[in-house]
């Protein structure tokens, strides 16, 4: 089975930034299919254009804009393309990084598909770190990816644990209708539960509160959207459930620090 080394993906690479124990790249997919293969380092991906169907030995995942996996490793896995333009952000951490911060290398086990709209938005702050500072963004790096595995770690042990059946449920509500007009009392009927045992119980499981979860997924559905040549921030606001493009724009910077604008240049950054 073959190895990918350090640095290496299957595409072209159209930027690297090597810091203290952590490589950054930016590759365009340009293969069909990418075979059995595993990497020198853990690493995340970062979907952030197109899609690929990613395989291991225990699941398969769709993948599309704004999806972020982590892989172990040790674990072995394959590509396939999705017949569109695909491109990935990839952060590679070397043991030595995992010493040099005192940060367990066994937080995290084989492949993950990550769902959280917070360790999403850590993901997009490093993207933007490393779009606008390069190597010189170590510190602020650093910082995000000991938040994101603190994260990782925690909800690795409550995967463990026993979960209400109702928490993949509402993950499940608002990812797939992130445009529809939901109230508390309204997700509670869609989840046979009671509305104030949702809103008390809400953050326990998903580390904030159902309003701002809400509006993360929703800033997360139009980053993805904003890759996407001749779309309108109009018609990006409508389908991502803004009221209007100026509600859009507000809530857009307040989460991200940038416009949707802004956003969408710094996105160009590294592209071929």
């Amino acid at each position: 089975m073959e190895r990918s080394e350090r640095g290496f993906f299957y595409g072209d690479t159209t930027e690297i930034i090597r810091m203290d124990g952590i490589t950054l790249t930016d590759t365009a997919y340009t293969l069909d299919r990418v075979g059995w293969h595993f990497h020198k380092d853990d690493y995340f991906t970062f979907l952030l254009e197109g899609g690929v169907v990613e395989g291991n030995k225990k699941e398969v995942y769709e993948c599309v804009a704004g999806d972020l996996l982590f892989h172990n490793w040790q674990d072995a896995h394959y590509n396939i393309a999705s017949g569109r333009p695909t491109r990935g952000f990839h952060v590679e951490l070397q043991d030595g990084w995992y010493e040099r911060l005192d940060v367990p290398a066994d937080l995290t086990e084989g492949s993950i598909r990550v769902f959280s709209p917070m360790i999403k938005k850590m993901m997009y702050n490093i993207v933007r770190e490393a779009k606008l500072a390069g190597t010189g963004g170590q510190l602020g790096v650093d910082a995000l990816l000991v938040r994101i595995l603190g994260i990782l770690g925690k909800v690795r042990a409550e995967r463990d644990g026993v979960r209400p059946a109702w928490v993949g449920r509402v993950r499940e509500i608002l990812r797939d209708e992130v445009s529809f007009a939901w109230t508390l009392a309204g997700m509670a009927r869609e989840l046979n539960i009671h509305p104030v045992h949702l809103s008390r119980e809400f953050s326990k499981h998903f580390h904030t509160n159902l309003g701002d979860y809400l509006r993360m997924v929703k800033v997360q559905r139009a980053m993805a959207l904003l890759t996407e040549r001749g779309r309108s921030l109009t018609d990006i606001a409508l389908e991502c459930g803004f009221a209007d493009q100026s509600h859009f724009i507000r809530s857009f910077k307040g989460y991200q620090g940038v416009t949707p604008a802004e956003y969408r240049r710094l996105l160009r950054r590294g592209r071929c």
